[in-house]
């Protein structure tokens, strides 16, 4: 088992005992090495949203909706709610404890 520690500058790799400063690449490398062997998909789902979430914020830029499209965002949630298309916030936080 890898435990990292930040000194608030660099970042050591405790492998045993011998600790090592690692540089950006190796710790790529470490982390696709621990990805691989990830088996939950529900922790590989949260990293994904967390990538793309960060990646996202670089690239995009957002856009004030107009009147028109906020309304039909509200009525298309009106709708999904009447049909039933919908979790309540309460199983939504208990999916993710």
């Amino acid at each position: 088992m890898n435990i990292f520690l930040h000194n608030g500058k660099d970042l050591f790799c405790k492998f045993g005992i011998k600790f090592s400063k690692m540089d950006l690449q190796t710790r790529k490398i470490e982390f696709i090495q621990e990805f691989l062997k990830l088996e939950s998909e529900e922790l590989i789902f949260q990293l994904e949203h967390l990538l793309k979430k960060n990646s996202s914020k670089k690239v995009s830029v957002l856009k004030p909706l107009t009147k028109k499209e906020l309304n039909a965002r509200i009525d298309k949630a009106e709708q999904d709610f009447a049909s039933g298309k919908f979790i309540s916030s309460e199983k939504l936080l208990e999916k993710y404890r």
